[in-house]
């Protein structure tokens, strides 16, 4: 008879008819096993028994099934997806299918369809494998940095996040540091440290974060560099981005080594809070070293002296913006206005731009040619403006600031007029009438001066 195709379920069903036909069990025995009705075993059997093995198998095997769709509706769904929906995935097709064209597939069979078509591929299909890179050979030539953001604390504490410096040739763990969130000022801390510690190293290694790359250089007036790359490029450090998270895996993998021993080291040390946190990392450090630090393929350490005194240093991590000086002498900086005082050097500034730089430690310079000038804070309002942009790293952070100021019940902020936003004050009513010479104190000191040496000379 030749080869007869049959599944599991049809071969089962024909050794148990055998052995119903031989004898060996009964039709009540079969039935149970099979999970059908006696008067259906009958119905078997007799086609067992006239058919044999093969005239066991469904019926409807081999034929086109009865809510088969029509093969030129096939061919008219994949030519609109061909050139409408070529990009879309099964269930959004699916979809865009049945509201503008009004015919009704199932995602998994225009599933099957886009895959023969070759318009579609798994996501085992879609993977990309990225192949492992080789240390680099000497110690300071490319230092990886990322901020981890995790519950370090557990539930002891709010969570926080970990700026890392891991060196790629050694793994060598070179900085930690606990800060509120990924910002600016975080990393010049951390890099104060670094440098302080360690010296300059050829290279940064880092994501695409805003405080390491310029995403939209327009949007930044068109520099090119943030803060921290300015920083960078003053100490002649260079800063390079990676285009994947898989491109700066020590890092990454440091960070989940990390994760997990660093919360229970941290556990058994019951510390809570980032300042003890801090004062614990050196020990940390020192022994996460001895244990996973490898050694470099050549033995040159490429960090080169700072040769930046402490002062200088701290002129360099800052923030410096250009900032323009109006006609009242007032400097624009993050919604307030610093009015400079008058003096020889200031009375020629307005119209050009001073330099600002904003500290760690929240101290704020003005500075025009080097020297610092004298300025004062018009406007002190420091709430949130709504809308304000805030990047998603810092969103933590900015909230927990701003529950603070709704908790401290501040004032609703005043409505102010243009002549009140460009400094003017009110000076009050002056006397009606022509003024009196004897209103001016000036004239009257003059006048009883002037009648003491008359009363001398007599």
């Amino acid at each position: 008879m030749g080869w007869v195709l049959m599944s599991e379920r049809d071969l089962k069903r024909v050794e148990i008819l055998a052995q119903v036909d031989d004898g060996y069990i009964g039709v009540t025995t079969a039935a149970n096993l099979m999970n059908m009705s006696r008067r259906h075993v009958y119905r078997l059997l007799d086609r067992f028994r006239s058919e044999g093995p093969g005239g066991i198998r469904h019926r409807a095997r081999g034929r086109r099934p009865n809510n088969a769709i029509h093969p030129a509706k096939r061919e008219y769904a994949m030519t609109l997806m061909r050139e409408r929906y070529e990009d879309f995935g099964p269930t959004l097709a699916a979809e865009m299918l049945l509201e503008h064209h009004g015919f009704k597939v199932g995602r998994e069979t225009l599933r099957q369809w886009m895959i023969e078509a070759g318009l579609w591929l798994s996501r085992k299909q879609r993977r990309r494998f990225h192949q492992p890179r080789l240390r680099r050979e000497c110690f300071g030539e490319l230092v990886q940095i990322d901020g981890s953001d995790h519950r370090w604390f557990e539930d002891r504490g709010a969570p926080c996040t970990l700026l890392v410096f891991i060196d790629d040739a050694t793994s060598t763990l070179m900085e930690l540091r606990f800060v509120r969130s990924e910002s600016a000022f975080s990393y010049f801390e951390a890099l104060d440290s670094y440098l302080t510690n360690h010296g300059r190293p050829v290279a940064f290694y880092s994501d695409k974060h805003s405080v390491f790359r310029v995403n939209k250089p327009e949007a930044k007036g068109g520099q090119g560099m943030t803060q921290f790359g300015r920083a960078l490029s003053e100490l002649n450090i260079e800063i390079l981005c990676a285009n994947t998270s898989q491109a700066k895996g020590r890092v990454e993998r440091a960070n989940r080594t990390l994760q997990d021993r660093l919360v229970k080291a941290l556990r058994l040390a019951d510390i809570d809070t980032i300042e003890a946190a801090n004062a614990f990392l050196p020990q940390f450090m020192e022994r996460y070293n001895a244990q996973f630090s490898k050694v470099p393929a050549r033995p040159d350490n490429l960090h080169r002296a700072l040769n930046v005194e402490p002062d200088r240093l701290q002129e360099i991590l800052c923030w410096k913006e250009k900032r323009y000086v109006t006609a009242q002498l007032a400097v624009s900086y993050e919604r307030k206005r610093l009015i400079l005082e008058e003096n020889e050097v200031t009375s020629a500034l307005p119209g050009k731009y001073v330099e600002t730089r904003q500290f760690a430690d929240g101290r704020l310079e003005v500075l025009w040619n080097g020297v610092s000038l004298p300025f004062r804070v018009f406007d002190k309002d420091q709430r949130v403006s709504h809308a304000a942009i805030t990047e998603n790293k810092r969103l933590r952070d900015v909230l927990s600031w701003v529950k603070e100021q709704q908790e401290a019940n501040l004032p609703p902020p005043k409505v102010k007029s243009n002549s009140e936003k460009g400094g003017y004050k009110k000076r009050g009513r002056r006397p009606s009438g022509r003024p009196s010479l004897f209103d001016d104190p000036e004239y009257i000191a003059k006048r009883r001066k002037k009648g003491s040496k008359i009363e001398a000379a007599e």
